[in-house]
């Protein structure tokens, strides 16, 4: 209706293309703009100066063989300067862009192996946005941002993967739990051998004080009796252990049975080995 009168309006964010008998006049700015139609004028289109969106998918092949799909998205817009280029140069402004975008991915993407794909992922968009921006600036657009939102492998890789992975975590798994019971057998062996050694001072300590008693007992009892001998000693301490023993033995319930000689000529055959024993060592 406004161009019955001779004028038009250009919304924000936008600019027209103006022509006079189909040839490219202005570039027309937000805002009320004359079109007297009478002298050929027309508005050709609108272009939009938004920043706009497109989601490519590509398919490629990674070095190892593996086919993948990137997902690349571009954000571009058209550049006020530059409108008469954007709205003539290009009849399909996405297509263009996808193009590029296959061109640059799948230069990238075979060159690396699976695992580097995703580590790289940002050094490949940025590839894309670089090789974008050289290429579209010629036809009047801005490439504002490229992202790589997402590395599609094929659902069997991607099985095989999380089992890599999963196998992976296991053995880590298994090297802790075999690394933990080497510890646990380590500090057990410790420990037995600290309470060993400590088993064995309390032994060589209780026998040291057996011989210091039993060598205090000798001599008060040679000093307190007169006329006793050490042998006369010695049978009276190896009598009175003997009944100890047997009283031990009999205080168990638990304890097996065990049968030794139990007269007093039995005491005196053990006496006299033990003392025989003693003097053949002395000998030795």
């Amino acid at each position: 209706m406004g161009q019955v009168f001779g004028c038009i309006q250009v919304d924000q964010s936008t600019v027209a293309i103006r022509e006079i008998f189909g040839k490219f006049d202005a570039v027309l700015d937000p805002g009320c703009h004359l079109m007297p139609w009478c002298i050929g004028m027309q508005t050709a289109g609108i272009l939009s100066l938004r920043v706009q969106q497109l989601d490519v998918r590509c398919e490629t092949k990674t070095k190892d063989n593996v086919f993948v799909t990137v997902v690349a998205s571009v954000q571009y817009r058209a550049l006020a300067e530059k409108a008469s280029d954007a709205f003539y140069k290009l009849s399909n402004t996405k297509e263009q862009i996808q193009a590029y975008v296959f061109d640059v991915i799948r230069a990238s993407v075979p060159k690396l192996e699976l695992d580097l794909v995703f580590e790289q992922k940002n050094e490949i968009a940025k590839a894309v946005e670089n090789e974008l921006g050289k290429a579209m600036s010629h036809y009047g657009f801005e490439i504002v941002q490229t992202l790589i939102v997402d590395i599609e492998p094929d659902e069997q890789v991607k099985k095989a993967m999380n089992e890599i992975n999963a196998a992976s975590r296991m053995r880590v798994a298994a090297n802790e739990k075999a690394e933990a019971e080497k510890i646990l057998q380590i500090k057990r062996a410790e420990g037995e051998a600290e309470s060993k050694y400590l088993s064995g001072l309390g032994i060589a300590r209780q026998r040291q004080a057996i011989t210091d008693g039993l060598r205090d007992s000798v001599l008060a009892f040679s000093t307190n009796v007169p006329g006793t001998t050490s042998k006369d000693v010695m049978d009276m301490v190896l009598v009175t252990q003997y009944f100890d023993t047997m009283k031990e033995i009999g205080a168990s319930s638990k304890s097996s049975s065990v049968f030794i000689p139990h007269g007093p000529g039995a005491v005196r055959d053990i006496a006299s080995q033990i003392r025989d024993g003693l003097l053949q060592g002395q000998t030795v």
